[in-house]
């Protein structure tokens, strides 16, 4: 079997980075598009503007391509999953106070929630050596925001937010757990952007409702909120979810959750770099050990 071309294999080592620091961003541009929209209106104006930019190339080149509408089926629940849940979870979460940092946090926990599931559902084998990495960089998450879970003198574990908001980081957590298996187990072979645009309209639809049930629709338009929108519509939504659904069907999903572990320690870098959160002495360590611990995750031995 002959060797990718050159180009290929410069590349490909490139993509978890380029993930990494793409995703970290989706968490600081939650605080900052909050102010001026309601979570759910604010995720059905991102969805339908990823439908609306999708859309008419695919229809006019014919790229459009489903097999049968079972797969479209398949299709459409990973982008309830990943889309409306995930994200929902995340924004409504932060919205009620959860901090960026707390939601990284225990999204970060999908690896290693994810390493349960992958034996039963998909069958792959998760090894003793990766285990002892996702317990490392859990390990490593804690260090970095354990000064953010735990406040000197607070005297309180959830301060700042209530039951309500950690709940729905919870659901997040699930949301993208399932859907990236889910993705794996169904729709490995599905074309990458037809699929994302039936997995954007799933998803527009669904908080759109929430949105009309439980929201009143208003938005604050304003320079910063313009620029927030256009930076999660197009290098979130179309860039950093395409390379997940990329490097899912590159590599096992155990490997690709295993990169969820460096989001916590880049989304605190972001949040000191943009406000001014100061990472200590163990936050650095913490960030080591999380490097350390996605290494022996998603390297392979040999």
């Amino acid at each position: 079997m002959s060797p990718p071309p050159l180009p290929q294999r410069l590349f490909l080592p490139l993509l978890p980075a380029l993930f990494v620091l793409l995703w970290s961003t989706g968490f600081v541009g939650a605080v900052w598009v909050l102010p001026y929209a309601e979570p759910f209106t604010f995720l059905t104006l991102r969805f339908a503007l990823v439908v609306a930019i999708l859309a008419p190339p695919l229809l006019l080149l014919r790229r459009l391509r489903l097999a049968s509408w079972r797969q479209a089926g398949h299709v459409a629940v990973v982008g309830l999953l990943v889309h409306a849940v995930y994200l929902g979870g995340v924004f409504a979460g932060v919205a009620r106070g959860l901090p960026a940092a707390h939601a990284a946090l225990i999204v970060s926990l999908q690896p290693l929630l994810t390493a349960a599931l992958v034996g039963p559902l998909l069958g792959e084998r998760v090894s003793p050596r990766q285990i002892a990495g996702l317990l490392l960089g859990l390990a490593g998450v804690a260090l970095v925001l354990g000064e953010k879970l735990a406040p000197a003198g607070s005297g309180a574990l959830f301060q700042g937010f209530d039951l309500g908001a950690l709940a729905l980081g919870l659901a997040a957590l699930g949301g993208i757990t399932l859907g990236v298996i889910y993705q794996k187990r169904f729709c490995g072979t599905v074309d990458l952007w037809s699929g994302a645009l039936l997995q954007y309209a799933a998803a527009a639809a669904a908080t759109g409702l929430v949105a009309l049930a439980f929201e009143s629709g208003r938005i604050v338009w304003s320079g910063d909120f313009l620029f927030a929108l256009a930076w999660l519509t197009l290098v979130l939504s179309l860039g950093a979810v395409s390379l997940l659904m990329l490097l899912i069907r590159l590599g096992e999903a155990g490997r690709t959750a295993g990169l969820f572990y460096l989001v916590p320690p880049v989304t605190a870098l972001f949040a000191w770099a943009l406000f001014g959160d100061r990472l200590g002495p163990l936050a650095f360590a913490g960030l080591a050990l999380a490097a350390l611990g996605v290494a022996l995750v998603v390297t392979r031995r040999g």
